[in-house]
C-alpha cells in the first residue's frame, strides 16, 4: 500500500530516480495522450478533475493504455490524497484500513481520497463486499483499474455504483509522441539521446500501443547509446533483446504476411501458419485484426467441412477481446491449428457469391403465392398462403413445394465437397433434394 500527499518537493525527488514512465507521468488531462473519447469537454473525467465531482470509475483497458497515468491525473489535478493499493497483495484489512483512514482525512481536514486498486479484479467478493460503503457514501473517490472484463470479474453492487470508462490501445501517432516527448522533456532524457527514424518506427511497432512499453525500452536504449547518444536499431535490439521485425502496418509487409498467413491456413501448413501468426504478433500487429481473418476463413476455407471451426474462430475472437496479448496469443494459435488441421471447402463461400450473382443478375422473381404473407386482414383475397403445405404435418418434415422464385427455381448454389463432415451434410441434401424437388421440379 502506498499513500501520497502530494508535495512538490517531494514529488520532485521522488521523481529524480523512478524509471522514465514515471516520470513521464502527465500531471494534467492536457497532457494525457490518447484516449480522447474519455477526455473531452464534458466528460466524466473531466467533470471529475476540473468540477471536483465526486465519483467512481472502473478503468478498463489493455495495459499501457494510461489507466494509473488517469488515476494520478486525478488526484494531483484536485489536490486529493492518492492512496493505491494492488489487488495482487492487498487484503481485506488493507482496504478496511485505507477507507478508515480516508474517513478521518475527510472529517478532521476535509481532505478526499483517490483511492486507487491496481488489478482490481484480482480482488475476491470478500475484498470487493469490504469496498462497497466506501464508494455508496463516497467516503473515497474509488477507482478501479482492470485489464479483464469487469462484467466478468466485479461484483454487480460495486460496478453498478461506478462509471464503466474503456480505454484503447493508443495509436501510432500517440505512442510516437510520447517518445517524443520523453526525449525532449527535462523529466525525460533531456535531449541527451537521439532517435534514428528507423529505431523509432521499430519501437512504435514493438510498443504495441503501451505507452508504457515503449518508455521502458527508450530508458534501456539510451543506456547502450553511443558517446554521440544516437540511438539506432541495432542499439534497440540490444536493449530489448528482440530482433527487429521489418513490418509495416501499414505498406507492403502488412498486405503481404497477411496474405501468406491465410494461404497457409488455406494449404494445411500448421507450421508456416504459426510462423506468420508469431511474426504479426511479434511486429505489433493488431490481434483484433488477425482475430477478424481467422474468423472469416473458418467459414471461407473451411465451411461445412467443419463446422465447428467457425466456432473455434470466433471464441478465440471473443478472447483477443477479454484478455488482450500476451495471452491472448494461446487462443489464436489454438484457432489457427484447428483451422490448418480442419478438412477443406469453400462451398460456403461460393454459395452465398453464386447466389450474389443471379440477384445483381435481376434474377430475383416475384415470391410464390403460398410462400407470401397471410396473416394481414385482405392478403387471403390476395391468394397469399393459399396451398402452401406445412412441413411439420408430413413424415421426415420434408415436403415437396416450390420455394424459390421461378427465375431461380433450377439453381443449386449450394455444391457441397467430399471433404469431412460436409460428405454427410452432401448425402442429407441429395435425399432433400429429391424431396423437394422430385424428377427435377420445383
Amino acid at each position: 500500500m502506498s499513500e501520497t500527499l502530494f508535495d512538490d518537493a517531494e514529488e520532485s525527488a521522488q521523481r529524480a530516480n523512478a524509471p522514465l514512465a514515471v516520470r513521464m507521468r502527465p500531471s494534467g488531462l492536457d497532457e494525457v495522450l490518447g484516449q480522447r473519447h474519455l477526455l473531452g469537454p464534458g466528460t466524466p473525467l473531466r467533470r471529475l478533475v476540473e468540477d471536483d465531482v465526486p465519483m467512481s470509475l472502473f478503468l478498463w483497458g489493455p495495459p499501457g493504455t494510461g489507466k494509473t497515468t488517469l488515476a494520478y491525473v486525478v488526484s494531483r489535478a484536485t489536490r486529493r490524497s492518492f492512496v493505491e493499493l494492488s489487488a495482487v497483495t492487498a487484503g481485506v484489512k488493507d482496504v478496511r484500513q485505507v477507507i478508515e483512514g480516508a474517513r478521518r482525512r475527510l472529517g478532521m481536514s476535509g481532505t478526499q481520497t483517490v483511492l486507487f486498486v491496481d488489478e482490481v479484479h484480482r480482488f475476491n467478493k470478500a475484498q470487493q463486499d469490504a469496498l462497497l460503503p466506501a464508494v455508496e457514501n463516497r467516503w473515497v473517490t474509488f477507482i478501479g483499474a482492470t485489464t479483464e472484463n469487469p462484467f466478468f470479474s466485479v461484483i454487480s453492487p460495486l460496478l453498478s455504483r461506478s462509471l464503466l470508462l474503456t480505454l484503447e490501445p493508443l495509436g501510432d501517432d500517440d505512442v510516437r509522441a510520447v517518445v517524443e516527448r520523453a526525449l525532449t522533456d527535462e523529466r525525460g532524457l533531456a535531449g541527451r539521446c537521439t532517435l534514428a527514424p528507423e529505431a523509432a518506427d521499430q519501437l512504435v511497432l514493438l510498443a504495441g500501443g503501451d505507452a508504457r512499453r515503449s518508455l521502458t525500452y527508450l530508458e534501456a536504449a539510451a543506456l547502450t547509446a553511443g558517446d554521440d547518444g544516437l540511438i539506432d536499431v541495432p542499439a534497440l535490439e540490444r536493449a530489448v533483446d528482440r530482433a527487429a521485425v521489418r513490418y509495416d502496418r501499414s505498406g507492403d509487409q502488412h498486405y503481404d504476411v497477411i496474405s501468406a498467413f491465410i494461404k497457409s491456413i488455406r494449404g494445411s501448413d500448421v507450421d508456416a501458419a504459426l510462423h506468420y501468426l508469431a511474426r504479426m504478433i511479434e511486429a505489433g500487429e493488431d490481434p483484433r485484426f488477425i482475430a477478424r481473418r481467422v474468423v472469416v476463413h473458418a467459414s471461407e476455407d473451411v465451411g461445412m467441412a467443419d463446422p465447428t471451426a467457425l466456432q473455434v474462430a470466433v471464441a478465440a475472437a471473443e478472447a483477443v477481446q477479454l484478455i488482450g496479448l500476451p495471452e491472448a496469443r494461446i487462443n489464436l494459435a489454438q484457432a489457427v491449428i484447428h483451422l490448418c488441421l480442419a478438412p477443406k471447402s469453400n462451398s460456403v463461400v461460393t454459395a452465398i457469391d453464386a447466389a450474389l450473382a443471379d440477384v445483381r443478375a435481376g434474377r430475383a422473381g416475384g415470391v410464390p403465392p403460398h410462400l407470401r404473407d397471410a396473416h394481414y386482414k385482405g392478403a387471403a383475397a390476395l391468394g397469399h398462403g393459399e396451398g402452401y403445405r406445412y412441413p411439420h404435418d408430413f413424415p421426415g418434415g420434408v415436403v415437396g413445394q416450390r420455394y424459390a422464385p421461378d427465375t431461380v427455381a433450377d439453381r443449386e448454389y449450394y455444391r457441397p465437397s467430399s471433404h469431412g463432415a460436409e460428405r454427410r451434410y452432401g448425402e442429407v441434401l441429395e435425399r432433400l433434394r429429391a424431396v423437394l424437388r422430385p424428377e427435377g421440379g420445383g
